[in-house]
């Protein structure tokens, strides 16, 4: 196995620990989820670089590669969205009764100057829903020759995706030690708010470049479907 498709391996195996670790009672477990998280982040970035320069691009890391990617995927999106949502939110809470949830955010909400703000349903549906949509949509594509690389955006997309992520895990660690330790000081609400405001403009950038990048790949590629006729 080379290096970049064992760095694949080692983002599938630590996938397990970033999606269990928000959960831990202690803040140092919180932010050993952030720094695992954070290496999954840049390996995910230097095993493609170093697979294209050092010319390891294998059949195996076509098929580790993508797999990393989707695992790293649920394995933040779903505890963020656990621990950052509004319990009301929950689809299912429709099948609950209503009056038994709390109608407020939970504690790991960003905080604001303007207010706490929690993780819709729906931001979660059109991240994880464009990733498995263009998987597909890539493998339909190549089945007909047809290469999809990455554009300009979805790079873009990705590195604010991250950033959005690494500053949720991060919180999750740094709040529950506030609590832990009775932080209330003026410069500790300062760092809270500026933690806040980069994860909540990081994801409305990221959700804005999804939607633009997937609209980019169906104008460029949807014409690969069409049949035509002699």
């Amino acid at each position: 196995m080379n290096l970049p498709n064992a760095l694949s391996a080692g983002r599938i195996v630590a996938a397990p620990l970033i999606a269990l670790l928000p959960f831990a009672a202690s803040w140092e477990l919180k932010m050993a989820g952030f720094v695992l998280y954070i290496a999954a982040a840049i390996t995910d970035y230097y095993d493609g670089v170093l697979a294209r320069t050092r010319n390891l691009i294998t059949d195996t890391g076509k098929l580790l590669d993508p797999l990393a990617d989707k695992l790293l995927l649920f394995a933040t999106f779903v505890p963020m969205y656990i621990l950052q949502s509004s319990p009301t939110d929950w689809p299912l809470a429709l099948l609950a009764n209503s009056s038994a949830l709390p109608d407020t955010a939970t504690q790991y909400a960003f905080v604001t100057p303007l207010g706490n703000v929690a993780l819709p349903f729906w931001i979660v549906a059109v991240i994880v829903g464009r990733e498995l949509f263009m998987t597909i949509f890539r493998q339909a594509a190549a089945r007909r020759g047809v290469v999809i690389a990455a554009i300009g955006p979805a790079k873009w997309k990705l590195g604010f995706q991250s950033t959005w992520v690494g500053a949720s895990y991060f919180w999750f660690g740094a709040a529950t030690a506030a609590r832990h330790y009775g932080w209330r000081s003026a410069a500790w609400r300062v760092f809270a708010n500026f933690n806040g405001i980069v994860g909540v403009v990081t994801m409305i950038v990221a959700v804005v470049l999804t939607l633009y990048s997937l609209w980019i790949y169906l104008r460029r590629y949807s014409s690969v479907f069409v049949t035509r006729r002699g």
